[in-house]
């Protein structure tokens, strides 16, 4: 059987797929939720969930929580005498899953569909699914968070077409997905995000107030008594959302302190986070070239979403109220099981293409000129821009830049600084060139990008026809070379240039005769919608063709109607 996992940063869950529908798997105590804490007892032993949570109460020098948001990175966490990396930790907490699926359902389960934040990169997945192989699970596929949840609202299930926003915080990580559906087709539109914003920092905030209003000084206060002020911030951020004021009581010392907090003195301090918010929603909007007028429901999706304090903001900021009629501590993982459930071919699940986008601009490093012959190093030029639908296939052409030069360097970045050095090198590739003078030789540069995360760079010199090819797909990456070969062959039609397809110049052929036809206004209106498609020819930007195509075509019926 194959389940789906939402692997939280504050809680996990794993669900499976019924006649009934999509359930989530009790674990062994019975709940739903399982803390995505770990830590180690005294006999050396992992402890995972609710059982992590009290030993980190007691020994938080032994426990481990919040390590998902540094999943890809070189981080290392100590408990007690025993190291471990983020994806060792993860591993811990979805084995732990496994296990309790195992028993729920009596049969092995060898298999998963694991949900990750949208914005995550490349080395986030890719050590997302390292940490599910450590667990014992194949990992059957990495789904964003925001795409499982709108699965588990059935929003492909729904009759007509339809524009939402999937708005995810979680406890430490913040997503914002625009979706649209239309047929049977469920296509991310944008994505964005915060991977260091979530319920945790709405819980320091409360906690850092605690500290500065009762004259503690943080350097000065052990673990153990940092774990219980933390756990009562928390406890007290829970009550601020079902009424107008709490009260956080600690006892330090042997001596009781207590901080009463108002909801709207809350709400002010909180701010700073919420225009953290605004941010990652304002980005997609913008990179969907959509306002928030366009956005037909608005979908909340975990736990930091449940306060009342973030739900006021959601409702003053969209202006209108957000579908809340699946538990947003649930969606995620229900998602997934319904993806699992599509993966098995279960007939009584609706079949539904998912298309995703890349979450970062991919690209290459530049040399920019700066005027009388003064060059400047270090630029980043994008070549597949972030929120393209993917699979995508883009070409640049780069000219030398020195009289004499007989080496083009392609470095492969992924980021959004224009700056080269402030983005993640994901490799290089090189080509020999004739040495001639500056600006007389180039090279088309192709980048093909798959929904498994495999990126193909191809440099072909424009004077000799040399080819040049790397595939980066992580070293992390299960595929062999003879899959991943396939796979691209598969991908081949993404590199015919938009300009080499039939019905392209097709068009463009009848957009000439009807030029040369025409006189006065449809004349000038034929060429700027002529140049247009040319111009989004050349982008191969699959959606600037399609609206471009669709202009000059609506453009000559009209003249056929003439």
């Amino acid at each position: 059987m194959i389940v789906g996992i939402d692997l939280g940063t504050t809680n996990s869950l794993v669900a499976y797929y019924t006649e009934d529908g999509p359930k989530i798997i009790p674990n062994r105590l019975g709940n739903h939720l399982t803390p995505s804490v770990v830590s180690v007892d005294e006999n050396d032993e992992i402890c995972v969930g609710e059982t992590a949570v009290e030993r980190s109460l007691l020994c938080p020098e032994t426990a481990a929580q919040v390590f998902k948001r540094s999943m890809g990175t070189g981080k290392k966490y100590q408990l007690g005498s025993r190291t471990f990396t983020p994806e060792e930790l993860s591993s811990f907490v979805l084995r732990a899953l496994k296990q309790d699926a195992e028993a729920y359902l009596n049969e092995p389960v060898e298999e998963a569909v694991i949900s990750v934040p949208a914005y995550f990169d490349d080395k986030r997945r890719k050590a997302t699914k390292r940490a599910g192989e450590l667990a014992g699970l194949k990992v059957e596929r990495i789904i964003s968070e925001p795409t499982a949840a709108a699965i588990a609202y059935g929003l492909y299930e729904k009759s007509r077409d339809t524009r939402f926003l999937v708005f995810d915080l979680g406890g430490g990580t913040f997503d914002v997905s625009i979706l649209e559906l239309y047929d049977n087709i469920l296509e991310v539109r944008a994505v964005a995000g915060d991977n260091y914003l979530g319920g945790e920092d709405f819980t320091e905030i409360l906690e850092k107030d605690f500290l500065e209003k009762m004259g503690l000084d943080v350097n000065k206060l052990d673990r153990k008594l940092m774990a219980h002020i933390r756990d009562q911030a928390e406890k007290c951020k829970i009550a601020l959302s079902s009424g107008r004021e709490a009260v956080m009581a600690c006892m330090v010392d042997g001596e009781k302190k207590e901080m009463s907090v108002s909801y709207r003195d809350f709400e002010k301090e909180c701010e700073p986070l919420l225009e953290r918010i605004r941010r990652p929603v304002q980005r997609s909007l913008s990179d969907a070239r959509l306002k928030l007028s366009d956005i037909d429901e608005i979908v909340l999706v975990g736990g930091g979403t449940k306060f009342q304090v973030v739900r006021d903001f959601i409702i003053r900021l969209f202006k209108k109220f957000p579908d809340t009629s699946v538990h947003p501590d649930e969606a995620v993982a229900l998602g997934a099981a319904v993806q699992a459930a599509m993966k098995e071919r279960r007939k009584e699940v609706k079949e539904v293409i998912l298309t995703d986008v890349c979450s970062f601009t991919l690209g290459t490093e530049v040399v920019v000129e700066r005027g009388r012959g003064i060059f400047e190093k270090g630029h980043f030029c994008p070549i597949i821009e972030r929120n393209t639908v993917i699979p995508a296939s883009r070409t640049e052409r780069f000219y030398t830049v020195y009289d004499d030069q007989t080496k083009i360097s392609i470095s492969v970045l992924q980021g959004e600084s224009r700056f080269a050095e402030n983005n993640l090198l994901l490799g290089e590739i090189s080509v020999s060139v004739p040495k001639n003078k500056a600006g007389a030789e180039a090279v088309d540069v192709t980048y093909t990008y798959d929904i498994n995360s495999i990126l193909e760079v191809e440099v072909q010199v424009i004077s000799t026809g040399e080819k040049k090819k790397v595939i980066i797909k992580g070293k992390d990456s299960t595929m062999t070379d003879e899959e991943i070969t396939e796979r691209m062959e598969t991908l081949a039609y993404l590199k015919i240039p938009p300009k080499e397809k039939e019905e392209n110049k097709l068009l463009l052929l009848r957009g000439e005769r009807f030029y040369e036809e025409s006189t006065g206004e449809d004349r000038m209106a034929l060429e700027y919608l002529l140049r247009r498609f040319e111009d989004a020819l050349d982008s191969r930007d699959s959606g600037k063709v399609g609206q471009a195509r669709e202009e000059l075509q609506a453009k000559l019926r009209e003249l056929e109607q003439i």
